[in-house]
């Protein structure tokens, strides 16, 4: 009987040798001997399980600003009170308990102004002499098409106006208008939907009073006309504005009693 030579035994923590030519043995499971191969060509190798890997990344916490309101409330408070602080000092605003006052009457030089109509105008231009109290803020100068009938040739012709505007005492809006045309012309130039309803006498002068509705069924602003002749020609006159008869009288006697202006 034979007796087969005893093999020595395998060194600790070398891997096996393969049982068959030309196959790799199998990697050692021994702890710190690397992970095993993948079984699939072109496969990534499985992960270690081992301690030491990279742990979950913890989701990023929630910004503060959005947790609750109180916060959003905290973060605008500051821009806020510092847009008020630059408003105040500029004088932008400012605080009114009983509601938004009275602002300053614009200026307007009215005897300045009614002469240089006058001159250029070549009509006549009265300056009223009205009380205290009274304080004009306003004025214009405009033609208007066929608002006359040319005395030579009984034909359409363009008339000019002159315009100033006034407050008076109560606070009220009341505007002159001096024209050559004629009256039926410039009471249209005015408001075309109104129509003699009544006269008023302010000292022996007949003042024709024009009044109309406005679409929404209110009473519009009258429109009082006379016609005035002096030594340079004669003057078509309106008032119209929101004041009082009262106040359309003052104005009416302030015009009526003063000469036309002298054209230089």
């Amino acid at each position: 009987m034979t007796t087969q030579p005893q093999q020595g035994p395998e060194p600790v923590g070398q891997a096996p040798q393969s049982d068959v030519a030309g196959t790799p043995a199998p990697q050692s499971d021994v702890a710190g001997a690397p992970a095993p191969q993948s079984d699939v060509a072109g496969s990534p190798a499985p992960q270690s399980d081992v301690a030491g890997s990279p742990a979950p990344v913890p989701r990023p916490a929630k910004p503060r600003l959005l947790q609750d309101g109180r916060d959003m409330f905290w973060s605008i408070a500051p821009l806020v009170l510092a847009c008020i602080v630059l408003a105040g000092m500029l004088g932008m605003c400012s605080f009114a308990p009983t509601g938004p006052g009275q602002g300053a009457v614009p200026s307007y030089d009215a005897p300045a102004a009614l002469q240089a109509d006058a001159d250029a105008l070549k009509i006549p231009i009265r300056l009223p002499k009205l009380p205290p109290g009274w304080q004009s803020n306003s004025g214009s100068r405009k033609g208007i098409d066929g608002g006359r009938t040319d005395a030579a040739s009984g034909q359409p012709a363009r008339a000019v106006s002159s315009t100033v505007g006034y407050l008076t005492p109560s606070g009220m809006y009341l505007s002159l208008t001096q024209s050559n045309a004629d009256e039926d012309k410039l009471v249209a130039s005015i408001n075309p939907e109104l129509h003699p309803t009544g006269v008023q006498d302010i000292n022996g002068v007949r003042w024709i009073v024009y009044q109309g509705e406005r679409d929404d069924g209110k009473a519009s602003e009258p429109v009082w006309t006379t016609r005035l002749g002096g030594t340079t020609g004669r003057a078509q006159i309106a008032l119209t504005g929101a004041a009082g008869t009262d106040e359309y009288r003052i104005l009416a006697q302030a015009t009526q009693t003063q000469p036309p202006l002298p054209v230089k």
